[in-house]
């Protein structure tokens, strides 16, 4: 089984945001005219037999790029190939916790995702406080981007040294923080072995692409901690998945890193 961890179905707003100018001059995947159908997405999934995909909200301040409920209307049409994951504007606090509520509740989400880049404001920010409250009276993840920005927005946001502390006041919120943590893997890594509930998804990077210190962490000390994920549409899965075996993981490190750590850590 393949669960992605960290994907989107994009919205038009979405994929023809100027926030992602940037990443499509290198990427090379222009913006799109209208409006994605699910079925292409679920069709991507199929090509790399990804079983689930958990896809996310956008939301922050001024940027309402996909919203909750589309989400769940995007889960729903899914037949059981989708999951969802909300996000929620942090600069209005009680209305940022009602909606989480909400979202887990009412929508079925599995976890919240915010970025620290999108906000302008690191993780130890007071705003994100009242959402790691909320995730841990349901028992949920939070999500975040560890990492430099693709969009060219401030890094020094990303840098994963922050969720040292938060992890530190919420010891029972479990973290799951994507995109590697590049050019900060190493201090991603000693974040995740000192923290019990702290993990590292690899969305946007090719497994080809995963510095070596990653890929002895996962083979090791590591293994329950790592999980795949892609960041679609940015990359496809299959693209994603492009260069796995050459990592030489044995067989349960591969099931743990696939699926069986998602399952465990989103409660799949």
């Amino acid at each position: 089984m393949i669960i992605d961890v960290w994907a989107q179905h994009p919205t038009l707003r979405h994929a023809q945001s100027p926030i992602f100018e940037s990443l499509r001059r290198w990427t090379k995947i222009k913006a799109p005219d209208k409006e994605i159908p699910l079925a292409m997405t679920l069709a991507v999934m199929d090509q790399a037999s990804v079983d689930l995909a958990l896809i996310s909200a956008w939301q922050a301040p001024g940027r309402d790029l996909i919203t909750n409920d589309e989400v769940a209307g995007f889960v729903e049409e899914s037949g059981g190939r989708l999951a969802g994951v909300g996000s929620v504007d942090i600069s209005r606090p009680m209305e940022a916790v009602r909606e989480i509520h909400r979202c887990v509740t009412e929508l079925g989400f599995k976890a919240i995702r915010v970025l620290p880049w999108l906000c302008e404001r690191p993780p130890t920010d007071r705003l994100f406080y009242p959402v790691y409250v909320a995730c841990c009276e349901l028992g949920i993840p939070f999500c975040t981007q560890i990492g430099h920005t693709g969009p060219l927005m401030p890094s020094e946001v990303g840098r994963p040294i922050y969720l040292d502390q938060v992890a530190l006041d919420f010891p029972e919120l479990r973290i799951v923080a994507g995109h590697i943590g590049y050019p900060w893997t190493d201090e991603a890594i000693a974040i995740a072995t000192k923290h019990e509930n702290v993990f590292i998804d690899t969305s946007a990077y090719t497994a080809k692409r995963y510095p070596q210190a990653l890929v002895d962490y996962l083979k090791r000390h590591g293994r329950t901690k790592v999980l795949f994920g892609t960041n679609y549409p940015m990359l496809t899965p299959a693209a994603a998945l492009e260069g796995l075996e050459d990592l030489a993981l044995d067989d349960e490190v591969t099931e743990l890193f696939l699926s069986e750590n998602a399952k465990r850590v989103f409660g799949l």
